[in-house]
């Protein structure tokens, strides 16, 4: 296999390291900083010319992240390397996916132009596509998905208590039953309609068979938390346990988490940093990089 090294562009993650360990790929060294006037300093030290490059960034709250990680991007490809990508476990910039007003702009189209004119290829974890089929719908590098499914499934098979997956909308039906199959678990999937970003409502789960087991709320992404609190809602009258929350991107906006944690047990995945993270990406994600990185020797 060619020579490949790994840069971290987050150094507070928790996966970098981990990767770094269990691919056995050397950690690139480098200086950031700022001018006074805030503009970006970048200067690569470790030599990599006509070796792979990987650069790993946590883009959860891209906005500051975007700019020096494209010109650490096109830095390294000036100075020789052969194949350039990006991992970053959560990608953004995937909400706004068609123009539903006149003059708005869709800003997950102009956010995949960018990466991928800087990337050969892009390793991310459950990419909430929404209308769009596949990655490559808007993305024009090698972008390869891994999912947290096999982590979930895992920790659910640790799970002595009989538990009912809850899936909240039909565009999670596909992986949460993947999820039950896999851990010998039933399942249901509501239906949502959101009429806002915080005003949210759920169709009434039927649980009168599942009396006695232990509800399991499963969603890729847990933003303003609102779908999970209508759907505990109505496990209130249940005679059913405390409920287990799972999500793989954990935004927690505003008061989500400190509503959430006083009616439920909460694990994500560690795509973002957070202090529910108990679900370790690092060897999906390490076993995405070591095929691709076949492929290119």
């Amino acid at each position: 296999m060619k020579n490949t090294v790994l840069f971290n562009l987050s150094p507070n993650h928790p996966i970098p390291e981990k990767l770094s360990r269990e691919t056995r790929l050397s950690m690139g060294k480098f200086e950031i900083r700022h001018f006074p006037d805030g503009e970006t300093f970048l200067r690569v030290d470790t030599d990599f010319e006509q070796s792979n490059v990987v650069i790993f960034c946590d883009l959860y709250r891209p906005n500051e992240k975007l700019f020096p990680l494209l010109s650490f991007a096109e830095n390294v490809r000036e100075l020789g390397a052969s194949h350039v990508c990006l991992i970053t476990p959560y990608l953004p910039y995937m909400r706004q996916d068609k123009r539903f007003h006149t003059g708005e702009s869709i800003t997950s189209r102009h956010f995949a132009k960018h990466l991928s004119l800087a990337f050969d290829a892009l390793i991310t974890v459950d990419p909430h596509l929404h209308r769009y089929p596949t990655l490559d719908a808007v993305y024009t590098l090698n972008g390869m998905v891994c999912t947290a499914q096999p982590v979930i499934t895992e920790f659910l098979k640790t799970q002595t208590d009989n538990l009912l997956l809850i899936g909240p909308d039909e565009e999670s039906e596909q992986w949460v039953a993947a999820i039950a199959q896999a851990s010998n678990r039933p399942y249901q999937i509501l239906l949502k309609e959101r009429s806002g970003d915080f005003d949210v409502s759920v169709t009434e789960p039927e649980l009168a068979q599942y009396r006695g087991y232990r509800p399991v709320l499963v969603d890729d992404i847990i933003s303003s938390g609102r779908t999970m609190l209508a759907t505990i809602e109505h496990l209130e009258s249940a005679d059913m346990g405390k409920p287990l929350i799972i999500g793989v991107h954990g935004i927690f906006a505003k008061d989500a988490y400190s509503l959430l944690k006083k009616i439920a047990d909460i694990h994500t995945c560690n795509s973002i940093t957070h202090e529910t993270n108990s679900l370790d990406l690092t060897p999906v994600i390490a076993e995405k990089l070591m095929h691709y990185l076949k492929q290119l020797s």
